[in-house]
């Protein structure tokens, strides 16, 4: 199966490397075209045998699967020059560009299509990513799930939670980011060294996300765990609620809808 990315910047450049690790497909049956050549040679210094080009066409041309990793006021252009074909797998990283515009600019508006939505963490294959789908088949989603979940984890959902689920998985990375640093600053002022208190922090955060997701678990029981009756861990959590913590993180996710 061969694999065509348009565009190398983060988002671009983050898939094929999170391809390149997998298993699922080849680094040979890889291409990724981009305008300039700086991020193309990066890509294939770390990984020989991803084919690069700097014309979308020659990219696209034999893909089963393109991926278009491209700003979202690019979308238009670069689809139409394409001219993608309805055996092809059509698959955009654009945030805010739906279905129906899509389908405005592709040749055959009832080719497969997914909207696929990563955060950041793709780069080190923990990504939580988001996929909606259009005129697909099971095997399609199931293909499309197996490669995203080679970068982290994948969700089908309805184009319609897009919004939202977008504004919890890939905004909300930078909120937990902002914890993450928020915590490091007190740590800080209480003695410890920047580096050792990101890296307790970090560690910390990984812990509780892992302890949710291998475990049939909630974040209340996980937490019962910790706050023991006039303990230190209850005080600080109640000092969080007093100073509105709760609110202020679903204000700031559905402000980002």
């Amino acid at each position: 199966m061969k694999v065509a990315i348009i565009g190398a910047g983060n988002m671009g450049g983050a898939i094929a490397r999170g391809l390149a690790k997998g298993t699922l497909i080849a680094d040979s049956d890889i291409i990724v075209s981009n305008p300039t050549a700086a991020k193309l040679e990066r890509l294939t210094k770390e990984f020989p045998q991803i084919r690069t080009t700097h014309n979308n066409i020659e990219a696209a041309n034999g893909a089963d699967i393109i991926i278009l990793a491209v700003k979202p006021w690019l979308i238009k252009p670069v689809v139409r020059e394409l001219k993608v074909k309805s055996k092809q797998i059509l698959v955009s990283v654009a945030a805010g560009i739906n279905f129906e515009e899509l389908s405005h600019h592709v040749v055959s508006p009832e080719m497969p299509m997914f909207r696929v939505i990563p955060n950041t963490a793709i780069s080190e294959l923990e990504s939580m990513t988001l996929i909606a789908a259009r005129n697909t088949d099971e095997e399609q989603n199931r293909l499309m799930l197996q490669l995203f979940n080679e970068m982290g984890m994948s969700m089908l959902i309805p184009e319609a939670q897009m919004e939202a689920a977008t504004a919890l998985a890939s905004c909300g990375i930078a909120y937990v980011l902002k914890y993450i640093q928020a915590a490091m600053q007190a740590g800080i002022e209480m003695g410890i060294r920047p580096k050792d208190a990101m890296n307790m922090i970090s560690q910390s955060v990984k812990g509780a996300a892992t302890l949710l997701l291998n475990n049939e678990t909630h974040p209340s029981v996980e937490i019962d765990r910790v706050t023991t009756p006039g303990g230190i861990t209850i005080k600080g959590i109640n000092e969080l609620e007093h100073n509105g913590f709760t609110s202020a993180i679903i204000k700031a996710i559905k402000s980002s809808k």
